[in-house]
């Protein structure tokens, strides 16, 4: 989920928001002054980004960043297939 803030309310309330971030998951974006805007997130959340970022696609880690991303609705839930051999095969090194 998204929150949206102005820089001014954020300061007034940072520590409401840096918990709303770490504790419920939470994306806050801060509008600043001349269309300059910040985004605060998790370091966990980030370091899934950056995991899937690095990975290789159809790799197990990039299988396991994306599903952390798609826990924290960060991406959109998968399509539902069989998991079978064939499937986990595709991962093998």
């Amino acid at each position: 989920m998204t929150v949206a803030s102005t820089q001014s309310d954020f300061r007034a309330h940072i520590k409401d928001y840096l918990d709303r971030v770490n504790d419920d998951d939470e994306t806050v974006y801060i509008a600043r002054a001349n269309n300059r805007a910040v985004a605060v997130i998790s370091q966990e959340k980030l370091d899934w980004l950056e995991r899937a970022l690095r990975a290789k696609e159809g790799s197990l880690e990039y299988a396991i960043a994306r599903d952390q991303l798609i826990q924290r609705h960060v991406l959109p839930d998968d399509e539902i297939i069989e998991s079978n051999d064939e499937y986990w095969g595709q991962f093998d090194q």
